[in-house]
């Protein structure tokens, strides 16, 4: 069966001067299955009103408060009111705004970080698990076709046993004190009132941590971090660097920065294992590196026949032929083009396939709010490392 009409989204964030927001819009609807129907674009109602106006929304559906948005949307028959929420505001507000439409019996997507803290992480996961609703969390990079191929050569024990982990995430576009010229994306990711208690290790050095464990399924146990403010005056972490210990036994090493000059979006990832080792550089996101110590190292490139047979997630995930690249904004569209796919099966009586199940959920946010919490205590200490506690 196949339901016979799009899913209606609603969007909280996306207002004028947003980045993240607007993209969450053209990820979901790229594959033209999801139309956005209503949001909750600014807490100023002439700006919510005028980002209701550029996506075409009817003004009627147009709040600026996202709970008289819950209540209107309640109001409407099943079939009317939206089928999901994607919540892309200041990480401060990502909780409460989450487990209100969830009480409300709306599925949710989620920015990462996914709370303020591991306490709402744990609060929000129980609240997930109590109305097993759909719930996802936009770590975008899990999308890349190429990242999937990684993944699946790891798990098929090409590259034998994990000895290292290596992550960098440099940018270069805080390398000044860019908030105090009245920026609004720099502004609240170094405000702690909003971001939290991380600024960079939050905003990017989660997105390392998550790529680690879903290519490798491994999860990080101990933490030797020292994170460190550069631009005189600002309040929260513009720089980092951090030791690691896997559950395997794997050691790592994840840097991350937002004042390296010139970088742009430099993430990247190495991981050596006892036969083989790859590497995958977001910024040429459509090739993965093989590298084989007894032969010649191998250049796999997305959306050629060799890589849909070794990981058939990877060929889900590509939508053009090889030499057309693809890459930030179709990732978002494969983490929404899984996520909606199990909102339709359930919605059919139908148990979702493990290929729909391929996106980060809760718990991948919960791991990520330990990290930031024991990282943010593995800098305060003297201690050199630090134990990851979780919460299973």
């Amino acid at each position: 069966m196949k339901l016979s009409r799009k899913l209606k989204m609603g969007l909280i964030g996306g207002g004028p001067d947003a980045f993240i927001g607007d993209i969450h819009r053209k990820a979901a609807i790229l594959d033209g299955g999801v139309e956005l129907v209503s949001g909750t674009f600014s807490r100023d109602i002439k700006k919510s009103g005028l980002a209701g106006e550029c996506y075409y929304i009817d003004q009627d559906r147009v709040f600026n408060d996202y709970k008289d948005m819950i209540q209107y949307e309640i109001s409407l028959s099943k079939k009317d009111r939206i089928d999901f929420v994607a919540i892309t505001t200041p990480n401060n507000s990502h909780y409460q705004i989450a487990m209100d439409f969830l009480d409300a019996g709306f599925n949710v997507m989620c920015e990462k970080p996914m709370t303020f803290n591991a306490k709402e992480a744990i609060s929000l996961r129980a609240m997930v698990n109590e109305t097993g609703l759909v719930f996802g969390l936009m770590h975008n990079y899990s999308g890349y076709p190429m990242v999937k191929l990684a993944r699946d050569l790891v798990r098929k024990n090409e590259l034998g046993n994990i000895r290292k982990i290596v992550v960098q995430y440099p940018q270069g576009w805080l390398a000044t004190p860019l908030e105090e010229t009245g920026h609004v994306q720099a502004g609240w990711r170094t405000d702690p009132s909003k971001s939290g208690g991380a600024g960079s290790i939050g905003d990017i050095g989660t997105h390392a941590e998550n790529l680690s464990n879903y290519i490798t399924g491994l999860e990080i146990t101990h933490v030797c971090a020292d994170l460190s403010i550069m631009v005189e005056g600002r309040q929260l972490d513009d720089d980092g660097n951090c030791l690691l210990i896997f559950d395997n036994g794997a050691k790592g090493l994840i840097h991350i920065s937002q004042i390296a000059c010139g970088e742009e979006n430099n993430l990247a990832i190495w991981i050596y294992g006892e036969k083989k080792s790859l590497e995958w550089h977001q910024e040429n996101p459509n090739e993965l590196i093989i590298l084989d110590g007894d032969g010649p190292n191998q250049l796999w490139r997305r959306g050629n026949e060799y890589v849909a047979k070794v990981s058939p997630a990877a060929a889900r995930a590509t939508r053009l032929p090889s030499g057309h690249p693809e890459g930030f904004l179709e990732g978002f569209a494969n983490i929404y083009v899984n996520f909606t796919d199990t909102i339709r099966a359930r919605y059919l009586n139908e148990k979702p396939s493990k290929e729909m199940l391929d996106f980060p959920n809760v718990d991948d946010g919960l791991r990520g709010m330990l990290f930031i919490d024991t990282v943010l205590k593995s800098t305060k200490s003297d201690r050199k490392w630090t134990k990851i506690v979780t919460h299973n």
